[in-house]
C-alpha cells in the first residue's frame, strides 16, 4: 500500500512537470496567431510529440495501472493537436500540404495500424510488450533530440543554444518518471526517461561550464529552440 501510495504521489508530481513541458511552447504560437505565419517553424516536431502522446495514451489505457501515463499523454495529444491545428491554419501551402500528409500517415495511419495489429493479432501481455517497445523506441529517439544542441554548445563554447529551464525540465521530466517507473516495475517507461535524465544532467553540466561563455552570433537561437523544445519526450 505504501509503494503504491508514494507511486501514484511521484507519478502527479510527474504529470504536472510534464504538463509544463506540453505548454512550453505557448510563447511560439502566440507569435504564429500574432503574425498569421509560422515563419521558418517547422511543424515535424509537434507532430512526432502528438504521436508519442498518442501511443504514451494507448499504453496507460492498456496496461493496468496506467491511469497516470494515460491523462498525462490524452492532455498532451489535444496540446498537441492545437499546436499542429495552428499549423494547418497559419502555414505556407508547401508546409501545410507537408504537415497534411505527415499527420495522415504517422497521427493517422501509424497510430491506427497499431492499434488494430495490436488488439487483433496479440494476446493480453504480448500486446503490452508490443505497445511498450514501441512507445519506448520513440522516446529514445526523442530524447536523443538535444544532442544536436548539446554539441552546439560545446562548438561554440555558449549555452546561447541550449535554454536553461528546458535542460532542467528535461532533466527532472526524466527523472521523476524513472523513479514513477522504478516504482511500478515499468522497464519500457523506464528506459527511455533514464536515458532522458541522464541526457538533461549532461546538459546542466555543459551549462555551468559555459554559462559565462560570450554568446555566439552564428545561429539563430529562436530556430534551435523550436526544433528542440516539443522533442522533449513528456513520459
Amino acid at each position: 500500500m505504501e509503494i503504491l501510495s508514494l507511486s501514484f504521489f511521484v507519478g502527479t508530481i510527474g504529470n504536472v512537470i510534464s504538463v509544463l513541458v506540453f505548454l512550453s511552447p505557448i510563447g511560439t504560437f502566440e507569435r504564429i496567431i500574432k503574425h498569421k505565419s509560422t515563419e521558418d517553424f517547422q511543424s515535424l516536431p509537434y507532430i512526432c510529440t502528438l504521436l508519442n502522446s498518442s501511443l504514451w495514451t494507448y499504453y496507460g489505457i492498456t496496461k493496468p495501472g496506467g491511469l497516470l501515463v494515460a491523462t498525462v499523454n490524452g492532455f498532451g495529444i489535444f496540446v498537441e493537436a492545437v499546436y499542429v491545428g495552428l499549423f494547418l491554419t497559419y502555414a505556407p501551402k508547401k508546409m501545410k500540404l507537408k504537415t497534411g500528409v505527415l499527420v495522415g500517415i504517422l497521427n493517422v495511419g501509424f497510430v491506427a495500424a497499431a492499434i488494430v495489429v495490436t488488439q487483433l493479432a496479440l494476446e493480453s501481455e504480448t500486446q503490452i510488450g508490443a505497445i511498450g517497445l514501441m512507445c519506448s523506441g520513440l522516446n529514445i529517439i526523442m530524447y536523443g533530440s538535444p544532442l544536436a544542441a548539446m554539441k552546439t554548445v560545446v562548438r561554440t563554447k555558449s549555452v546561447e543554444y541550449m535554454p536553461f529551464f528546458l535542460s532542467f525540465f528535461l532533466f527532472l521530466n526524466g527523472g521523476i518518471w524513472a523513479f514513477y517507473a522504478l516504482l511500478m516495475h515499468d522497464y519500457f517507461l523506464g528506459v527511455p526517461n533514464g536515458i532522458g535524465c541522464l541526457l538533461g544532467t549532461a546538459q546542466l553540466l555543459l551549462y555551468a561550464i559555459y554559462k559565462n561563455a560570450k554568446p555566439s552570433n552564428n545561429t539563430s537561437l529562436q530556430g534551435l529552440m523550436e526544433q528542440k523544445e516539443p522533442l522533449v519526450s513528456q513520459c
